[in-house]
């Protein structure tokens, strides 16, 4: 674990995650009437591999392939310095026009994050509906965003953050809560 000074306690372990995946999957399908016009997109990089798992799971349910893609929200973001002209967004490899998409997240925090991905899908065709799906909602919002599936809300202080791991990114999967030490002044 790469900081050393900070408190970790673990929030999720493999098959706790499991579970929560399975039931948001449940849950997608069951607001949604369906997987058939369901299109998950997950944000690059730990909402990518949570989004193929998602889609695994809800296969396994409805024997319907879900279609999946992964979106990089770089140049969309606001958090980071604003570029003359920005990079050309690629088009997402998969029909959203007229479809239910559910952007993927591994964590909500202040909400900045989705409204970039949401800027982001536009830009590849109008959705019938997007829907938002995280595994962690640590509150703190700064922008009118809810997530419409959750995978466990854990409400941190601000000196907390949230880790997501994942066997695919990380070789393990967890989710750890990270406390940093008060600082002396």
């Amino acid at each position: 674990m790469s900081q050393d000074s900070a408190e970790q306690k673990l929030l999720y372990n493999e098959d706790e995650m499991r579970r929560a995946i399975s039931r948001m999957a449940h849950e997608m399908l069951e607001r949604n009437g369906g997987a058939g016009d369901l299109v998950l997109v997950g944000l690059r990089t730990r909402g990518a591999p949570l989004a193929r798992r998602l889609a695994r799971r809800i296969e396994e349910l409805e024997t319907v392939a879900v279609p999946v893609a992964e979106l990089d929200i770089t140049s969309h973001r606001d958090d980071l310095p604003r570029y003359p002209s920005p990079a050309p967004h690629e088009p997402l490899p998969v029909e959203v026009e007229g479809r239910v998409v559910v952007l993927v997240d591994d964590v909500l925090f202040t909400g900045r994050t989705a409204r970039a991905a949401l800027e982001a899908l536009l830009d590849s065709g109008r959705p019938r509906k997007a829907q938002l799906a995280v595994l962690v909602d640590r509150g703190h919002r700064e922008l009118p965003i809810r997530a419409d599936y959750v995978g466990k809300n854990v409400p941190t202080a601000l000196n907390e953050s949230i880790a997501v791991r994942l066997t695919e990114v990380d070789g393990y999967d967890g989710v750890l809560l990270r406390r940093e030490p008060e600082r002396a002044e």
